[in-house]
């Protein structure tokens, strides 16, 4: 362990590392700390143990809930991870066949998950862009395509807040977003869009084709922005037989249920975390809208439901500025 790990931060929470990480050096404390070292295989042995019996026969996903109040987990092909009871500290290691792409992914989103909600955070499953200085989360299921939609608003000049995790706090009546690691991950056919698709090898795990694409920095948003609006990318099972798009704001019953669904780590199911998760939901419901939006899931047809969703938010800044008057 280096007597002087790096300093980063990510989430808005500080992350000391004695691995060099593709994230901001950062002095402030942040939101929360977490330490993150390296060790060995002989360090996660029991655990690994523990978990062997967990897991199903054919699945190469580990987890374990330990008897001190420590969460182990693993992916067979990429690396293992031991979070601390409290969440303040990960020991890490990676596979000898996992890029350092792969591996970071899985740490600075899954394995973090953990030691975020060990501390208290509720983080949300979601893609976030930033319109107007705004930021915009788009939530949804598995290939619900979150992250296919937010490469189409990068691509017409609008920034990347985070893929996959969001950390949100309450400041003054209003919801501030925070920013995750400057990447997003893409199948191929969107990757190909990009101009950083084409110097991209790197894939998240053997098993899927999605690449993980870096972000440059006049396409990222490396600071906290207030959170403007939810959408709930519906699934394309439930796309209507016209192909029309379709905006619709949710009820605050909807709106709640949908949030709750969109919980980032569903392992950890205890009554604390659940009424966490119940105030979390009631908290964003309160103080950004809500909405569905339906589209046919066709390439051609992101830009237009890109640019339908900036008039929607367009008409409903317009709105705010004429409550206030």
């Amino acid at each position: 362990m280096n007597a002087t790990p790096h300093r980063y931060c990510v989430y808005g929470i500080g992350v000391d590392s004695d691995l060099p990480l593709a994230l901001p050096e950062c002095a402030d404390g942040g939101l929360g700390h977490v330490e993150c070292r390296s060790a060995p295989a002989s360090a996660f042995l029991a655990a690994a143990e523990r978990a062997r019996g967990d897991r199903a026969p054919d699945s190469w996903y580990r987890y374990a809930a330990l008897d001190d109040g420590s969460a182990y987990v693993r992916w067979d092909t990429v690396g293992e991870f031991l979070v601390a009871a409290d969440g303040r500290a990960i020991a890490a290691r990676r596979m000898e066949r996992a890029s350092l792409e792969s591996f970071q992914v899985y740490m600075l989103g899954q394995a973090l998950s953990f030691a975020l909600v060990k501390q208290g955070f509720e983080p949300l499953h979601a893609t976030v862009v930033v319109v107007a200085d705004r930021a915009v989360a788009l939530v949804g299921e598995n290939g619900s395509g979150k992250s296919s939609l937010a490469a189409c608003f990068v691509a017409a000049g609008h920034r990347l807040l985070t893929d996959d995790l969001l950390v949100v706090r309450e400041r003054s009546g209003r919801l501030l977003a925070y920013p995750g690691p400057a990447r997003i991950k893409l199948f191929p056919e969107i990757a190909a869009r990009f101009p950083a698709g084409a110097r991209c090898r790197a894939t998240m795990n053997p098993d899927t084709r999605k690449l993980i694409l870096p972000i440059d920095g006049d396409r990222r948003c490396a600071t906290a922005v207030p959170l403007d609006a939810i959408y709930v990318l519906t699934p394309p099972r439930e796309i209507g037989r016209d192909g029309l798009v379709r905006i619709e704001t949710l009820t605050p019953r909807e709106a709640f249920v949908e949030v709750v669904r969109s919980t980032f780590n569903r392992r950890i199911t205890s009554a604390d975390r659940l009424a966490r998760q119940f105030e979390m939901a009631a908290t964003l419901t309160r103080l950004v809208p809500v909405k569905t939006v339906r589209y046919p899931r066709t390439l051609g047809r992101l830009p237009e439901v890109r640019d339908l969703m900036a008039a929607d938010l367009a008409r409903g800044a317009r709105s705010l500025e004429c409550a206030s008057c």
